[in-house]
């Protein structure tokens, strides 16, 4: 089964930056971890710059079950450690079959 799931990061107040790379690098290390046994596959988020949707809206509005629909549109860029991304290591040292995305 495949999931979806939302992450927010907040970093308390007061954080040293040295701190908050130390806990990225290992959360890093720790989902190509996840991803060489076939837990994550795929990594994205919203981008860091506001950016057109109107295709995608195009699309969706083109839907014959539209005036049924409600949807949300969250347009995704590249994760840096995502294990799908063309040459990561992650995704070529997943077992065979867990590579779904």
């Amino acid at each position: 089964m495949e999931y979806l799931v939302t992450m927010t990061t907040h970093v308390p107040d007061g954080t040293t930056a040295e701190a908050v790379s130390d806990v990225r690098a290992r959360e890093s290390a720790h989902t190509r971890e996840l991803a060489a046994q076939g837990y994550v596959l795929r990594l994205w988020r919203p981008p860091l710059a506001p950016g057109g949707a109107d295709e995608m809206a195009a699309i969706l509005e083109s839907l014959p079950q539209r005036k049924y629909l409600t949807t949300r549109t969250t347009a995704l860029t590249p994760h840096p450690s995502d294990p799908g991304a063309p040459g990561s290591r992650a995704r070529r040292t997943a077992p065979t079959g867990a590579d779904h995305g």
